[in-house]
């Protein structure tokens, strides 16, 4: 459930029989013609499809992120490192003031990697928190159905094109784009980062059928559903 459809009765009347939430963190940052959301779209979305059946409350997604690399694009935006694990320590400190005992992280942005390694550092401090940091769209089983549509998933490309993430005003190219050289784009500042990829894709087909997208979203659903479940430290 949405925190967004709760008050905070409902909240302490939840934490009378549960302490699961939710954290979705997404990033703001140039997707090629998808929306410049599309991290915290995702992170959110399969987060409340995963939780809604459990009735585990999810908070909305942490919108920006770890992106400087992109600077160059209009609109993206990029916090320090140590502004973000400073926000997800806030965040974190204060679900686990209210009584939430069992936190997972939803992440939609490989930037933010940070914040897994934060989260152990906080369990080491405080023994009655457990914290799982869910990359959800490189979990196992849903990184294995993408790649079963195609192997070139990545940034901007198709792997991240979803009915959810599209604007109606900017329709995907069609065929396919080169790869980047990604040694070189990750050794090169934000200038010469945005001339390598032009549009801000990756490389590979800017977009697959929905069927095919469908199933992975499935799968993301059901092993961020599966993280959500357990088992976890003392619960089986």
């Amino acid at each position: 459930m949405r925190i967004a459809d709760c008050n905070w009765a409902d909240i302490e009347a939840y934490l009378a029989r549960d302490d699961r939430c939710v954290l979705p963190f997404g990033s703001t940052e140039q997707h090629a013609q998808l929306s410049l959301c599309v991290d915290a779209i995702l992170a959110e979305r399969v987060a409340v499809e995963a939780a809604e059946p459990l009735g585990v409350p999810v908070y909305p997604a942490m919108p920006f992120g770890l992106a400087p690399y992109f600077a160059a694009f209009p609109g993206s935006i990029s916090l320090r490192v140590e502004t973000l694990l400073a926000v997800a320590r806030d965040l974190i400190a204060s679900v686990a003031q209210a009584g939430f005992r069992r936190i997972l992280i939803v992440n939609g942005h490989g930037g933010n990697a940070p914040v897994g390694a934060l989260a152990q550092e906080i369990m080491a401090a405080d023994p009655r928190l457990s914290i799982r940091f869910h990359n959800w769209w490189n979990a196992p089983r849903t990184w294995a159905a993408a790649m079963e549509v195609d192997p070139s998933g990545s940034h901007g490309n198709w792997m991240e094109n979803f009915p959810w993430t599209r604007l109606p005003h900017a329709p995907a190219p069609p065929g396919a784009k080169p790869a980047v050289d990604m040694a070189l784009m990750k050794a090169s500042p934000p200038a010469t980062v945005r001339a390598m990829l032009g549009d801000g894709s990756f490389g590979g087909p800017w977009q697959m059928p929905d069927e095919a997208m469908l199933r992975i979203w499935a799968a993301g659903v059901a092993e961020t559903r599966a993280a959500l479940e357990g088992p976890w430290p003392g619960r089986h």
